[in-house]
């Protein structure tokens, strides 16, 4: 990948939803999207581990990313279904999520996404997803 696409990449990343979260861009390759949380108030349940919630969109997001770094650049990446296993309530100040592209043929890609949770001293793998997605033209897009 060209610089400008990992740019264009990281901007896109954050905006709407994920941009109100909080989630930040970290590294970016082909078929690897990794990003970073830091832990606010708001991102908690009610026993002070992040919420589930907040988990299963970063995982999510951030595999459609993985995704959009191995298909054309006239193409948009939407999730077609998704399965996430917590192991792990997830504390500290941070949580890291590492996305990886499993299979991207056609238009149909996997990823898969692990959450950790970073304190000062170690990060803990707190969380695993399966991510299905497929490449879609954009809705305004002339073809």
């Amino acid at each position: 990948m060209d610089e400008k696409r990992v740019t264009f990449l990281k901007n896109d990343y954050v905006q709407g939803f994920p941009a109100y979260c909080g989630f930040k861009v970290e590294k970016v390759d082909t078929g690897f999207f990794e990003s970073r949380l830091t832990i606010r108030p708001e991102h908690k349940q009610q026993d002070g581990f992040v919420h589930a919630g907040v988990m299963a969109t970063m995982a999510d997001h951030t595999a459609g990313y993985s995704a959009y770094t191995i298909v054309p650049e006239n193409k948009r990446i939407l999730t077609i279904e998704f399965k996430i296993n917590y192991f792990k309530p997830a504390k500290g100040s941070e949580i890291i999520c590492k996305s990886r592209v499993l299979s991207g043929k056609k238009n149909i890609i996997v990823s898969e996404s692990e959450i950790f949770a970073k304190s000062d001293k170690e990060e803990i793998l707190v969380s695993k997803a399966l991510v299905t997605l497929i490449a879609v033209l954009p809705p305004n897009h002339s073809d």
